[in-house]
């Protein structure tokens, strides 16, 4: 069952500590990549793909990202008192979503579109029977600014595997991804009474339930978590098809 989804929530409470020294005075989401913030260019994605309310939690310098996004309609702040991590994030805006599938994007989740939006093919491929999680995935072989083992495998139709200990996976998450509020229903009495969490906990769960799938993503992709990965993106987006402005 394919689902036209417009509710989203971009994570931008993290420190940025890599991203030092530009993070010192602005929180990483403020970041410009080519002319653009990086929440802008994940939110641009996002309203042009239809989504209509929009929550962005935050943490670090929360007072810069709300004032930011002060004249937009379509967001919905959630600060943290601490730190709550990518799932405790979640989990504590989950009211927002009200029982329905949603986007999940990372604040510094840079890509450019193949010949389709990647956010309308997550869409088109979700399947609200049998998924709890659809992450968008990038090839190791066509990742820009990474290195390492990947993240995943995936099977013919798209069931996902997280690698184990010592295995080479094909594929990285790319911090776009689609949840359902389900997702959240077996976290443990000790995972909600902490509050931070990592969504890692929640794959790994609906993977054992064979509910966690991937997509993979037919454009660029960028990691940009230091000065010098930014550069990088931003000397190849420069000289490249770029899609997304800001809004």
């Amino acid at each position: 069952m394919n689902a036209y989804i417009k509710k989203a929530m971009v994570l931008a409470a993290g420190l940025g500590t890599r991203m030092q020294p530009l993070t010192d005075n602005i929180p990483k989401p403020l970041v410009v990549l080519s002319g653009v913030t990086l929440i802008d260019r994940v939110l641009s994605h996002l309203t042009a793909n239809g989504a209509t309310k929009i929550v962005v939690n935050t943490f670090y310098k929360a007072d810069q990202i709300d004032a930011h996004l002060q004249d937009r309609d379509d967001i919905v702040l959630s600060r943290e008192a601490e730190r709550l991590e990518t799932g405790g994030g979640v989990f504590n805006a989950l009211a927002q979503f009200e029982d329905e599938p949603f986007f999940v994007i990372n604040s510094d989740a840079v890509w450019l579109d193949g010949p389709s939006p990647a956010l309308l093919r997550l869409m088109k491929l979700w399947d609200n029977e049998k998924m709890d999680a659809l992450l968008l995935m990038q090839p190791m072989t066509n990742v820009v600014g990474v290195t390492g083992m990947g993240d995943y495998f995936m099977s013919s139709p798209g069931v996902a595997r997280r690698r184990s200990e010592g295995e080479v996976a094909p594929y990285l998450f790319a911090g776009v991804q689609i949840l359902h509020p389900r997702l959240f229903d077996p976290l443990t009495h000790d995972a909600r009474s902490t509050g931070a969490f990592s969504l890692n906990v929640l794959y790994d769960q609906a993977q054992a339930a064979g509910r966690l799938y991937g997509m993979v993503h037919d454009g660029e992709w960028y990691h940009v978590g230091t000065p010098e990965e930014l550069r990088i993106a931003g000397d190849d987006i420069a000289h490249g098809n770029v899609s997304v402005n800001s809004r």
